[in-house]
Protein backbone atom coordinates (compact mmCIF):
# COMPACT_ATOMS: atom_id res chain seq x y z
CA UNK A 1 0.00 0.00 0.00
CA UNK A 2 1.27 3.45 -0.92
CA UNK A 3 2.18 5.62 2.02
CA UNK A 4 -0.18 8.57 2.61
CA UNK A 5 2.73 11.04 2.43
CA UNK A 6 3.67 9.78 -1.01
CA UNK A 7 0.15 10.39 -2.31
CA UNK A 8 0.07 13.87 -0.80
CA UNK A 9 3.43 14.75 -2.39
CA UNK A 10 2.32 13.28 -5.71
CA UNK A 11 -0.86 15.39 -5.66
CA UNK A 12 1.05 18.51 -4.60
CA UNK A 13 3.49 18.15 -7.49
CA UNK A 14 0.59 17.44 -9.85
CA UNK A 15 -1.25 20.57 -8.70
CA UNK A 16 1.85 22.74 -9.23
CA UNK A 17 2.39 21.30 -12.73
CA UNK A 18 -1.29 21.67 -13.57
CA UNK A 19 -1.37 25.34 -12.52
CA UNK A 20 1.92 26.11 -14.31
CA UNK A 21 1.02 24.47 -17.62
CA UNK A 22 -2.59 25.64 -17.46
CA UNK A 23 -1.49 29.23 -16.88
CA UNK A 24 0.98 29.03 -19.73
CA UNK A 25 -1.66 27.70 -22.11
CA UNK A 26 -4.25 30.26 -20.97
CA UNK A 27 -1.88 33.15 -21.62
CA UNK A 28 -1.03 31.64 -25.02
CA UNK A 29 -4.75 31.39 -25.84
CA UNK A 30 -5.21 35.05 -24.89
CA UNK A 31 -2.46 36.21 -27.28
CA UNK A 32 -2.90 36.82 -30.99
CA UNK A 33 -0.11 35.07 -32.94
CA UNK A 34 2.13 37.51 -34.83
CA UNK A 35 1.71 37.03 -38.58
CA UNK A 36 5.48 37.07 -39.28
CA UNK A 37 6.24 34.14 -36.92
CA UNK A 38 7.83 36.01 -34.02
CA UNK A 39 7.18 39.00 -31.77
CA UNK A 40 3.95 37.83 -30.11
CA UNK A 41 5.61 38.30 -26.70
CA UNK A 42 5.47 42.10 -27.14
CA UNK A 43 1.70 41.90 -26.48
CA UNK A 44 2.63 41.19 -22.85
CA UNK A 45 4.66 44.41 -22.61
CA UNK A 46 8.01 42.72 -23.22
CA UNK A 47 10.57 44.42 -25.46
CA UNK A 48 11.41 43.14 -28.96
CA UNK A 49 14.02 40.39 -29.11
CA UNK A 50 17.50 41.81 -28.51
CA UNK A 51 19.10 39.33 -30.91
CA UNK A 52 16.85 40.43 -33.75
CA UNK A 53 17.34 44.12 -32.95
CA UNK A 54 21.13 43.98 -32.53
CA UNK A 55 22.24 41.15 -34.84
CA UNK A 56 19.38 40.72 -37.27
CA UNK A 57 19.07 36.98 -36.58
CA UNK A 58 16.57 35.11 -34.42
CA UNK A 59 17.51 33.90 -30.94
CA UNK A 60 17.24 30.17 -30.10
CA UNK A 61 13.75 30.65 -28.65
CA UNK A 62 12.54 33.03 -31.36
CA UNK A 63 8.92 32.29 -32.22
CA UNK A 64 8.15 30.24 -29.09
CA UNK A 65 5.39 32.56 -27.86
CA UNK A 66 3.93 32.78 -31.36
CA UNK A 67 4.06 28.99 -31.65
CA UNK A 68 2.29 28.54 -28.30
CA UNK A 69 -0.36 31.09 -29.33
CA UNK A 70 -1.02 29.19 -32.56
CA UNK A 71 -1.16 25.85 -30.73
CA UNK A 72 -3.53 27.24 -28.08
CA UNK A 73 -5.80 28.37 -30.91
CA UNK A 74 -5.74 24.85 -32.35
CA UNK A 75 -3.54 25.80 -35.31
CA UNK A 76 -0.81 23.19 -34.95
CA UNK A 77 0.51 23.73 -38.48
CA UNK A 78 0.89 27.46 -37.73
CA UNK A 79 2.66 26.51 -34.49
CA UNK A 80 5.09 24.29 -36.39
CA UNK A 81 5.79 27.01 -38.95
CA UNK A 82 6.41 29.63 -36.25
CA UNK A 83 8.78 27.48 -34.15
CA UNK A 84 8.89 23.66 -34.39
CA UNK A 85 10.29 23.23 -30.87
CA UNK A 86 7.57 25.55 -29.54
CA UNK A 87 4.89 23.42 -31.17
CA UNK A 88 6.29 20.30 -29.49
CA UNK A 89 6.56 22.11 -26.13
CA UNK A 90 2.98 23.37 -26.43
CA UNK A 91 1.77 19.84 -27.10
CA UNK A 92 3.84 18.51 -24.18
CA UNK A 93 2.44 21.27 -21.95
CA UNK A 94 -1.11 20.24 -22.82
CA UNK A 95 -0.23 16.60 -22.11
CA UNK A 96 1.37 17.49 -18.77
CA UNK A 97 -1.74 19.52 -17.87
CA UNK A 98 -4.07 16.57 -18.58
CA UNK A 99 -1.89 14.00 -16.79
CA UNK A 100 -1.39 16.34 -13.81
CA UNK A 101 -5.14 16.89 -13.51
CA UNK A 102 -5.65 13.12 -13.59
CA UNK A 103 -3.02 12.58 -10.88
CA UNK A 104 -4.40 15.41 -8.74
CA UNK A 105 -7.96 14.14 -8.81
CA UNK A 106 -7.35 10.38 -8.74
CA UNK A 107 -4.02 10.02 -6.92
CA UNK A 108 -2.77 7.87 -9.82
CA UNK A 109 0.92 7.08 -10.11
CA UNK A 110 0.90 7.53 -13.91
CA UNK A 111 3.08 10.64 -13.61
CA UNK A 112 5.75 8.68 -11.76
CA UNK A 113 5.58 5.99 -14.42
CA UNK A 114 6.51 8.50 -17.15
CA UNK A 115 9.09 10.39 -15.10
CA UNK A 116 10.97 7.12 -14.51
CA UNK A 117 11.15 6.56 -18.28
CA UNK A 118 12.33 10.05 -19.22
CA UNK A 119 16.07 10.13 -19.24
CA UNK A 120 19.13 10.89 -21.32
CA UNK A 121 17.43 10.07 -24.62
CA UNK A 122 14.69 12.59 -23.90
CA UNK A 123 17.25 15.30 -23.07
CA UNK A 124 19.28 14.46 -26.18
CA UNK A 125 16.16 14.57 -28.35
CA UNK A 126 15.14 17.89 -26.76
CA UNK A 127 18.56 19.43 -27.37
CA UNK A 128 18.60 18.29 -30.99
CA UNK A 129 15.04 19.55 -31.47
CA UNK A 130 15.97 23.00 -30.14
CA UNK A 131 19.10 23.16 -32.26
CA UNK A 132 17.21 22.07 -35.36
CA UNK A 133 14.39 24.51 -34.66
CA UNK A 134 16.88 27.37 -34.25
CA UNK A 135 18.52 26.51 -37.57
CA UNK A 136 15.06 26.39 -39.14
CA UNK A 137 14.25 29.87 -37.73
CA UNK A 138 17.52 31.30 -39.04
CA UNK A 139 16.84 29.87 -42.51
CA UNK A 140 13.22 31.03 -42.64
CA UNK A 141 13.73 34.40 -40.92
Amino acid sequence: MVERGTRVRRRLVASILMVATGSLLLVAAWLTPASHGHGTHTQMGLPPCGWVVSMGIPCPSCGMTTSFAHAADGDFLGALKAQPAGAVLALLSAMVFVVSAWVLFTGSAIGSFWIERIGKRFLLFGGLLFLGAWIYKIITF
